[in-house]
Protein backbone atom coordinates (compact mmCIF):
# COMPACT_ATOMS: atom_id res chain seq x y z
CA UNK A 1 0.00 0.00 0.00
CA UNK A 2 2.82 1.99 0.99
CA UNK A 3 4.95 1.23 -2.13
CA UNK A 4 1.51 2.24 -3.87
CA UNK A 5 1.54 5.66 -2.63
CA UNK A 6 4.76 6.40 -3.56
CA UNK A 7 4.61 5.55 -6.85
CA UNK A 8 1.36 7.46 -7.03
CA UNK A 9 3.04 10.25 -5.66
CA UNK A 10 6.09 9.83 -8.10
CA UNK A 11 4.12 10.00 -10.96
CA UNK A 12 1.80 12.93 -9.84
CA UNK A 13 5.61 14.60 -8.83
CA UNK A 14 6.50 13.37 -12.77
CA UNK A 15 3.30 14.71 -13.90
CA UNK A 16 3.97 18.41 -12.41
CA UNK A 17 7.05 18.82 -13.86
CA UNK A 18 5.90 18.19 -17.01
CA UNK A 19 3.33 20.48 -16.79
CA UNK A 20 5.42 23.39 -15.26
CA UNK A 21 7.86 22.30 -18.35
CA UNK A 22 5.18 23.04 -20.85
CA UNK A 23 4.70 26.43 -18.75
CA UNK A 24 7.91 27.58 -19.32
CA UNK A 25 7.88 26.56 -22.88
CA UNK A 26 4.42 28.87 -23.24
CA UNK A 27 6.06 31.60 -21.68
CA UNK A 28 9.35 31.53 -23.73
CA UNK A 29 7.36 31.15 -27.12
CA UNK A 30 4.18 34.01 -25.82
CA UNK A 31 7.83 36.04 -25.11
CA UNK A 32 9.31 35.60 -28.19
CA UNK A 33 6.39 36.42 -29.69
CA UNK A 34 5.20 39.35 -28.47
CA UNK A 35 8.77 40.95 -29.54
CA UNK A 36 8.25 40.20 -32.80
CA UNK A 37 4.69 41.52 -32.30
CA UNK A 38 6.15 44.60 -30.80
CA UNK A 39 5.71 46.97 -33.79
CA UNK A 40 1.97 46.49 -34.22
CA UNK A 41 1.69 46.85 -30.55
CA UNK A 42 2.85 50.24 -30.34
CA UNK A 43 0.80 51.33 -33.30
CA UNK A 44 -2.08 50.02 -31.76
CA UNK A 45 -1.09 51.62 -28.45
CA UNK A 46 -0.68 54.38 -30.42
CA UNK A 47 -4.52 54.51 -32.42
CA UNK A 48 -6.82 53.51 -29.64
CA UNK A 49 -6.07 57.01 -27.86
CA UNK A 50 -7.94 59.01 -30.44
CA UNK A 51 -11.35 56.55 -29.97
CA UNK A 52 -11.88 57.84 -26.49
CA UNK A 53 -11.12 62.07 -27.59
CA UNK A 54 -14.72 64.05 -27.06
CA UNK A 55 -16.16 61.90 -24.44
CA UNK A 56 -16.55 63.15 -21.12
CA UNK A 57 -13.95 61.76 -18.39
CA UNK A 58 -16.20 59.11 -16.76
CA UNK A 59 -16.97 57.44 -19.95
CA UNK A 60 -13.30 57.10 -20.90
CA UNK A 61 -12.70 53.90 -19.11
CA UNK A 62 -15.79 52.49 -19.78
CA UNK A 63 -15.17 53.21 -23.75
CA UNK A 64 -11.54 51.29 -23.53
CA UNK A 65 -13.45 48.50 -21.31
CA UNK A 66 -15.82 47.78 -24.22
CA UNK A 67 -13.36 48.29 -26.30
CA UNK A 68 -10.34 45.75 -24.60
CA UNK A 69 -12.98 43.37 -24.49
CA UNK A 70 -14.27 43.33 -28.08
CA UNK A 71 -10.29 42.85 -28.41
CA UNK A 72 -10.33 39.75 -26.54
CA UNK A 73 -12.94 38.20 -28.82
CA UNK A 74 -11.35 39.25 -31.76
CA UNK A 75 -7.78 37.20 -30.84
CA UNK A 76 -9.74 34.09 -28.85
CA UNK A 77 -12.86 33.49 -30.24
CA UNK A 78 -12.28 34.06 -33.84
CA UNK A 79 -8.75 34.82 -34.58
CA UNK A 80 -7.27 31.78 -32.42
CA UNK A 81 -9.30 29.24 -33.75
CA UNK A 82 -8.84 30.43 -37.50
CA UNK A 83 -5.43 30.34 -37.20
CA UNK A 84 -5.01 26.71 -35.61
CA UNK A 85 -7.47 25.72 -38.54
CA UNK A 86 -4.96 27.00 -41.17
CA UNK A 87 -1.88 25.74 -39.57
CA UNK A 88 -3.03 22.15 -39.37
CA UNK A 89 -5.01 22.40 -42.42
CA UNK A 90 -3.07 25.18 -45.01
CA UNK A 91 0.00 26.21 -43.34
CA UNK A 92 1.27 27.37 -46.62
CA UNK A 93 -1.54 30.38 -46.44
CA UNK A 94 0.60 31.82 -43.42
CA UNK A 95 3.44 33.54 -45.47
CA UNK A 96 0.56 34.86 -47.96
CA UNK A 97 -1.32 36.37 -45.25
CA UNK A 98 1.28 37.69 -43.27
CA UNK A 99 2.44 39.47 -46.66
CA UNK A 100 -1.03 41.12 -47.05
CA UNK A 101 -1.29 42.19 -43.53
CA UNK A 102 2.43 43.93 -44.06
CA UNK A 103 1.09 45.63 -47.49
CA UNK A 104 -1.82 46.89 -45.39
CA UNK A 105 0.25 48.02 -42.43
CA UNK A 106 2.72 49.94 -45.35
CA UNK A 107 0.01 51.54 -46.97
CA UNK A 108 -1.85 52.75 -43.77
CA UNK A 109 1.34 54.00 -42.70
CA UNK A 110 2.83 55.62 -45.96
CA UNK A 111 -0.96 56.99 -46.73
CA UNK A 112 -0.53 59.16 -43.34
CA UNK A 113 2.85 60.52 -44.04
CA UNK A 114 1.14 61.54 -47.36
CA UNK A 115 -1.72 62.74 -45.71
CA UNK A 116 0.03 65.08 -43.71
CA UNK A 117 2.52 66.18 -46.48
CA UNK A 118 -0.10 66.94 -49.13
CA UNK A 119 -3.56 67.52 -47.94
CA UNK A 120 -4.16 70.61 -45.84
CA UNK A 121 -6.61 70.55 -43.23
CA UNK A 122 -10.34 70.39 -44.65
CA UNK A 123 -12.46 73.07 -43.75
CA UNK A 124 -15.77 71.67 -44.33
CA UNK A 125 -17.34 70.25 -47.31
CA UNK A 126 -20.82 72.36 -46.80
CA UNK A 127 -22.82 69.57 -45.48
CA UNK A 128 -25.10 69.56 -42.22
CA UNK A 129 -23.13 68.11 -39.55
CA UNK A 130 -25.37 64.63 -39.15
CA UNK A 131 -26.58 64.96 -35.46
CA UNK A 132 -26.69 61.79 -33.33
CA UNK A 133 -27.39 61.19 -29.74
CA UNK A 134 -24.39 60.46 -27.37
CA UNK A 135 -25.34 57.19 -27.07
CA UNK A 136 -25.38 56.17 -30.50
CA UNK A 137 -21.72 58.08 -31.51
CA UNK A 138 -20.26 56.42 -28.23
CA UNK A 139 -21.17 52.78 -30.23
CA UNK A 140 -19.75 53.90 -33.34
CA UNK A 141 -16.46 55.43 -32.10
CA UNK A 142 -16.36 51.32 -30.23
CA UNK A 143 -17.51 49.80 -32.80
CA UNK A 144 -14.62 51.43 -34.95
CA UNK A 145 -12.12 51.05 -32.08
CA UNK A 146 -12.77 47.01 -32.41
CA UNK A 147 -12.75 47.03 -36.12
CA UNK A 148 -9.33 48.31 -36.54
CA UNK A 149 -7.89 46.20 -33.54
CA UNK A 150 -9.00 43.25 -35.72
CA UNK A 151 -6.77 44.42 -38.41
CA UNK A 152 -3.88 45.01 -36.06
CA UNK A 153 -4.75 41.62 -33.85
CA UNK A 154 -5.21 39.56 -37.19
CA UNK A 155 -1.45 40.48 -37.44
CA UNK A 156 0.00 40.18 -33.88
CA UNK A 157 -1.87 36.55 -33.60
CA UNK A 158 -0.59 35.69 -37.89
CA UNK A 159 3.00 36.87 -36.53
CA UNK A 160 2.87 34.25 -33.46
CA UNK A 161 1.64 31.79 -35.21
CA UNK A 162 4.70 31.74 -37.77
CA UNK A 163 7.04 31.75 -35.18
CA UNK A 164 5.74 28.23 -33.48
CA UNK A 165 7.73 26.28 -36.21
CA UNK A 166 7.63 22.85 -34.72
CA UNK A 167 5.70 23.02 -32.16
CA UNK A 168 2.30 21.11 -31.04
CA UNK A 169 -1.21 22.40 -32.19
CA UNK A 170 -1.78 22.29 -28.38
CA UNK A 171 1.25 24.26 -27.87
CA UNK A 172 -0.19 26.53 -30.55
CA UNK A 173 -3.48 26.82 -29.15
CA UNK A 174 -1.58 28.00 -25.30
CA UNK A 175 0.50 30.66 -26.94
CA UNK A 176 -1.71 32.04 -28.91
CA UNK A 177 -4.35 32.47 -25.61
CA UNK A 178 -1.47 33.98 -24.16
CA UNK A 179 0.05 36.34 -26.63
CA UNK A 180 -3.57 37.51 -26.97
CA UNK A 181 -4.23 37.96 -23.46
CA UNK A 182 -1.17 39.68 -22.52
CA UNK A 183 -1.14 42.47 -25.60
CA UNK A 184 -4.53 43.13 -24.49
CA UNK A 185 -4.11 43.65 -21.17
CA UNK A 186 -0.40 45.34 -21.77
CA UNK A 187 -2.25 47.58 -24.52
CA UNK A 188 -5.11 48.68 -23.04
CA UNK A 189 -3.70 49.25 -19.75
CA UNK A 190 -1.17 51.02 -21.01
CA UNK A 191 -3.94 53.34 -23.39
CA UNK A 192 -5.82 53.47 -19.91
CA UNK A 193 -2.70 55.25 -18.44
CA UNK A 194 -2.30 57.88 -21.24
CA UNK A 195 -6.21 58.66 -21.39
CA UNK A 196 -6.36 59.29 -17.39
CA UNK A 197 -2.64 60.92 -17.33
CA UNK A 198 -4.23 64.48 -17.80
CA UNK A 199 -7.47 64.17 -15.25
CA UNK A 200 -4.39 63.52 -13.06
CA UNK A 201 -2.70 66.60 -13.44
CA UNK A 202 -5.49 68.08 -13.07
CA UNK A 203 -6.01 66.79 -9.32
CA UNK A 204 -2.47 67.25 -8.77
CA UNK A 205 -2.70 71.00 -9.88
CA UNK A 206 -5.56 71.39 -7.43
CA UNK A 207 -3.46 70.56 -4.61
CA UNK A 208 -2.85 74.26 -3.06
CA UNK A 209 -0.39 72.24 -0.28
CA UNK A 210 2.75 71.56 -2.31
CA UNK A 211 4.05 72.89 -4.90
CA UNK A 212 6.03 70.12 -6.25
CA UNK A 213 2.91 67.88 -7.04
CA UNK A 214 1.04 71.24 -8.51
CA UNK A 215 4.49 71.68 -10.96
CA UNK A 216 4.01 67.98 -11.89
CA UNK A 217 0.64 68.46 -12.44
CA UNK A 218 1.02 70.62 -14.57
CA UNK A 219 3.53 69.11 -16.20
CA UNK A 220 0.79 65.72 -17.07
CA UNK A 221 -1.41 68.42 -18.47
CA UNK A 222 0.67 70.31 -20.77
CA UNK A 223 2.94 67.42 -21.75
CA UNK A 224 0.54 64.34 -22.82
CA UNK A 225 -1.19 66.55 -26.32
CA UNK A 226 3.29 66.24 -27.11
CA UNK A 227 3.11 63.04 -25.66
CA UNK A 228 0.42 61.46 -28.03
CA UNK A 229 2.14 63.14 -30.82
CA UNK A 230 5.06 61.77 -30.12
CA UNK A 231 3.05 58.57 -29.71
CA UNK A 232 1.37 58.80 -32.83
CA UNK A 233 4.68 59.74 -35.00
CA UNK A 234 6.63 56.24 -33.52
CA UNK A 235 3.07 54.03 -34.62
CA UNK A 236 3.19 55.35 -37.84
CA UNK A 237 6.73 54.36 -38.17
CA UNK A 238 6.18 50.95 -36.57
CA UNK A 239 4.09 50.00 -39.38
CA UNK A 240 5.78 50.79 -41.72
CA UNK A 241 9.19 49.31 -40.21
CA UNK A 242 7.20 46.01 -39.52
CA UNK A 243 5.48 46.03 -42.73
CA UNK A 244 8.70 46.47 -44.64
CA UNK A 245 10.08 43.92 -42.34
CA UNK A 246 7.40 41.64 -42.53
CA UNK A 247 7.42 42.15 -46.69
CA UNK A 248 11.11 41.30 -46.32
CA UNK A 249 10.74 37.67 -44.64
CA UNK A 250 8.09 36.55 -46.85
CA UNK A 251 10.50 37.87 -50.26
CA UNK A 252 13.27 35.21 -48.57
CA UNK A 253 10.48 32.41 -48.19
CA UNK A 254 9.57 32.57 -51.73
CA UNK A 255 13.10 32.31 -52.79
CA UNK A 256 13.88 36.25 -53.17
CA UNK A 257 16.74 36.71 -51.41
CA UNK A 258 18.66 39.42 -52.92
CA UNK A 259 17.76 42.36 -50.79
CA UNK A 260 17.28 40.73 -47.73
CA UNK A 261 20.56 38.89 -47.68
CA UNK A 262 22.34 42.58 -48.56
CA UNK A 263 20.72 44.13 -45.47
CA UNK A 264 21.68 41.59 -43.48
CA UNK A 265 25.14 42.15 -44.35
CA UNK A 266 25.02 45.35 -43.58
CA UNK A 267 23.48 44.29 -40.30
CA UNK A 268 26.81 42.69 -40.32
CA UNK A 269 29.10 45.04 -40.85
CA UNK A 270 27.40 47.37 -38.65
CA UNK A 271 27.79 45.03 -35.51
CA UNK A 272 31.35 44.42 -36.64
CA UNK A 273 31.69 48.28 -36.55
CA UNK A 274 30.45 48.95 -33.15
CA UNK A 275 30.97 46.09 -30.95
CA UNK A 276 29.43 45.81 -27.23
CA UNK A 277 25.99 47.84 -28.91
CA UNK A 278 25.90 44.85 -31.29
CA UNK A 279 22.29 44.03 -30.89
CA UNK A 280 20.91 47.66 -31.16
CA UNK A 281 22.83 48.45 -33.87
CA UNK A 282 21.47 45.31 -36.00
CA UNK A 283 17.56 45.56 -34.70
CA UNK A 284 18.47 50.07 -35.83
CA UNK A 285 20.05 49.02 -39.79
CA UNK A 286 17.23 46.54 -39.70
CA UNK A 287 14.15 48.23 -39.02
CA UNK A 288 15.67 51.38 -41.05
CA UNK A 289 15.81 49.50 -44.21
CA UNK A 290 12.45 47.82 -43.47
CA UNK A 291 11.56 51.06 -43.26
CA UNK A 292 13.00 52.08 -46.38
CA UNK A 293 10.88 48.81 -48.24
CA UNK A 294 8.08 49.49 -46.69
CA UNK A 295 8.06 53.47 -47.27
CA UNK A 296 8.23 52.06 -51.18
CA UNK A 297 5.70 49.72 -51.03
CA UNK A 298 3.27 51.90 -49.26
CA UNK A 299 3.88 54.51 -51.83
CA UNK A 300 3.51 52.12 -54.50
CA UNK A 301 0.00 51.01 -53.14
CA UNK A 302 -1.73 54.61 -52.23
CA UNK A 303 -2.30 55.15 -56.20
CA UNK A 304 -3.42 51.98 -56.30
CA UNK A 305 -5.73 52.12 -53.65
CA UNK A 306 -6.78 55.64 -54.77
CA UNK A 307 -8.33 53.82 -57.44
CA UNK A 308 -10.77 51.37 -55.90
CA UNK A 309 -11.00 53.51 -52.37
CA UNK A 310 -11.83 57.05 -52.13
CA UNK A 311 -10.61 58.46 -48.89
CA UNK A 312 -12.85 59.99 -46.17
CA UNK A 313 -12.71 63.26 -44.94
CA UNK A 314 -10.86 63.50 -42.00
CA UNK A 315 -12.95 65.02 -39.16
Amino acid sequence: MASGLLALLDDVASLAKVAAASIDDVVAHAGKASIKAAGVVIDDAAVTPRYVVGFAAKRELPILAKIAVGSLKNKLLVLLPVALLLSFFAPWTITPLLMIGGLYLCYEGTEKIWEVLVHSPHAGDGAAPQIIDAKTFENEKVAGAIATDFILSAEIMALTLASLTGTTLVMKAAVLAVVGLLLTVMVYGTVALIVKADDLGIALMRDGTNGLTRAIGRGLVQGMPVFLSVLSVVGTAAMIWVGGGIILHGFEEYGLKTVPHAIHAMESSAVSLVGPAGGLTAWAVSAFFSGIIGLIVGALLIPVVSLFHKPAVHA
